[in-house]
């Protein structure tokens, strides 16, 4: 075994619950199978779910066999745990979209051609689609009681306190249906350990005990702290919602610029989590990091690391040429480089103005262009005043000439024109 498991995670503060004997197992020698779950109620994952993908790529590194439960049959019913409300349950050809879109995404993550401990993928839903519900609560619900399953705290909070709309019996049926899942793998791949957000442990443990109950069958269990950011508000989530995996959902930039603008608290912790990073490594940028904080040394490591296994090295440079363009570092160049996307991210939130086409297509200029077509400026003899003094840039460029005439040609992804008001005041003309 390259390392160990369990203290890799303990030093990247990521432990939270451990079954007793599981770190006996996990340090004997043998190539264990583990596995986690995968919600599969979009086409892409989160960064949430990467602290998940992590722990497997950790678990592969240290020489084990890392499973990816997607879960196709329990994406039907909605797990409760952490939630305050039931979830929508989807359908047939939706499900199997969100399938494809993981898959894909895990792949870039886990080995799946390396001999004996290569990563898997499995669909709880092949071994659910043709198991009858009295099937199932014969050879499932008659070995774990009611009892049992309402001192789960998920089902707790779900039916006390302050949410009292209850649960459903679907809800209620979900810790059964996942321990099912680890019973089954346990039986037919020899998989002996659960691992998941510290939220999963009531369900991970009803597997567990189904295991032991069924077949007199020993099974092992271990989460992960659920990542949270040190001012309270929830990680994952920025003002336009979910920070995605998919580049189509969240662009490299907006993903890039999601970890540079972690705090200094929280990149510490989440330089650990999410990245393969050695102690050494961490610890000497850390001193570098506390010597000059202004320089994010230890944002710039983390979005880095984060943006290139997650995407690739192109859009990692990408992402950096486009964060230098608002810093005044851009040229004409690097604007053409960006996808749409990229731009409009970029310049997202700078003030707009809209001009027909077929004005440009007749040329116009530029004086009249940011005076007259866009109030830029409050009067042609302002524009002109701050041309003539070196104030004034059109896609990066300094405009002196006030008799210079725009046209289609100087369009940037064939729509665009981005004026300069001095160094720092960016204007996005949008041509229509």
């Amino acid at each position: 075994m390259s390392k160990n498991f369990v203290e890799e995670l303990r030093w990247r503060g990521m432990l939270h619950d451990i079954m007793p004997e599981t770190e006996e197992l996990l340090s004997s020698g043998e190539i264990i199978s583990g596995y986690i779950g995968f919600d599969p109620t979009a086409d892409s994952l989160h960064v949430g779910s990467l602290a998940q993908i992590m722990t497997l790529l950790l678990f592969q590194k240290a020489g084990h066999k890392p499973i990816a439960l997607v879960g196709g049959a329990t994406g039907m019913v909605g797990d409760p745990s952490g939630k305050s409300q039931e979830r929508n349950l989807l359908d047939e050809e939706t499900l199997q979209k969100n399938l494809e879109g993981i898959k894909k995404q895990l792949e870039k993550f886990l080995d799946f051609n390396c001999g004996s401990n290569s990563a898997e993928i499995v669909n709880n839903y092949d071994w659910f689609k043709n198991f009858t519900f009295l099937d199932f609560i014969r050879d499932a619900g008659k070995h774990i009681t009611v009892n049992y399953m309402m001192a789960k705290d998920s089902v707790k909070k779900r039916i006390s306190g302050e949410e009292r709309e209850g649960m459903s019996f679907t809800e209620f049926s979900y810790q059964l249906i996942q321990g099912y899942d680890f019973y089954h793998l346990w039986k037919e791949k020899n998989v002996k350990l659960q691992m998941g957000g510290s939220d999963q442990w009531g369900n991970i443990t009803t597997g567990t005990e189904l295991i032991r109950r069924k077949d007199g069958g020993k099974a092992f269990a271990l989460t992960t702290q659920l990542i949270k950011k040190a001012d309270g508000t929830k990680f994952g989530k920025t003002e336009s919602g979910n920070v995605w995996l998919d580049a189509e959902k969240t662009t490299p930039y907006q993903f890039y610029q999601f970890w540079l603008n972690t705090s200094d608290e929280d990149a510490k912790s989440y330089i650990r989590i999410f990245t393969l990073l050695e102690k050494k490594e961490i610890e000497k940028l850390e001193a570098e990091h506390n010597s000059a904080p202004h320089l994010r040394i230890l944002q710039k490591a983390l979005a880095k690391d984060v943006t290139i296994r997650v995407h690739s090295e192109a859009a990692y440079q990408m992402a950096v040429e486009a964060s230098e363009i608002l810093f005044g570092k851009g040229t004409e160049e690097s604007l053409r480089k960006l996808s749409e996307n990229d731009f409009l991210s970029v310049f997202s939130g700078v003030p707009q103005f809209h001009i027909k086409k077929s004005e440009l297509e007749k040329g116009v200029n530029i004086i009249e262009l940011i005076a007259t077509h866009c109030a830029i400026f409050p009067s042609k003899g302002e524009a002109r005043k701050m041309m003539q003094g070196g104030g004034v840039l059109l896609n990066k460029n300094k405009i002196e000439d006030t008799e210079f005439v725009v046209t289609t040609s100087n369009l940037i992804n064939n729509k665009y024109l981005l004026a300069q008001k001095g160094k720092k005041n960016y204007f996005l003309i949008i041509v229509e």
